[in-house]
């Protein structure tokens, strides 16, 4: 009889430790999954048609991009939070530089994972000039291939990853800044909306 026990406990403390082992590993599996949900770098959507959205702006009101382009050729940046310095500098370069822009004949959407309450303040310190719309489940941001894995101090993690799109109003996806640097990124986007390709 103790030797017919000896395996069934060796068997339960061999399914335990692989349950601690499979729980231990989940995050990791879960980033790696969401990591490659993605499905599509941001650079290879240049020149087809930008995945269609609808989500609210600062004022909890849905915009879809069908709408948008309904407008004219749209430019829209994505960044990862409001009020950190380098997405303030970026956004206040957009501001300052609209009036360019429109003469361009477009107009300026920003993309982040931040709730509408907080892009509405945003937009009133800084007196930006233009909808900031919210994806906090990752859905446009993923489908535009700017939710990526990302590293800060050695710790990888899933973040948005600065990135710009020209989209026509046919719809199309003119030009794709992947891995922007915000100072003279504004400048970048006029003379691509000057000289399209």
């Amino acid at each position: 009889m103790p030797t017919a026990k000896k395996p069934a406990s060796a068997q339960s403390a061999r399914g335990l430790a692989t349950a601690k082992a499979a729980a231990k590993a989940a995050p990791a599996a879960v980033a790696k999954q969401s990591s490659a949900g993605a499905g599509v770098e941001a650079a290879a959507l240049a020149g087809r048609p930008a995945p269609d959205f609808t989500l609210p702006n600062q004022d909890g009101e849905p915009v879809s991009r069908a709408a948008l382009i309904a407008r004219g050729g749209l430019v829209i940046y994505f960044y990862p939070k409001d009020m950190t310095p380098g997405c303030t500098v970026e956004a206040c370069g957009f501001r300052d530089g609209i009036g360019q822009i429109r003469a361009l004949g477009a107009q300026i959407v920003g993309v982040s994972a931040d709730p509408p309450a907080a892009h509405r303040r945003f937009i009133e310190k800084h007196a930006l000039n233009f909808p900031l719309l919210s994806d906090p489940d990752h859905r446009m941001t993923t489908a535009y291939g700017v939710y990526k894995k990302k590293s800060l101090y050695g710790r990888e993690y899933m973040g948005i990853e600065r990135t710009t799109f020209i989209i026509g109003r046919d719809g199309i996806v003119k030009k794709v800044f992947p891995k922007v640097r915000v100072n003279g990124h504004v400048e970048e986007v006029i003379a691509a909306l000057k000289h399209p390709d």
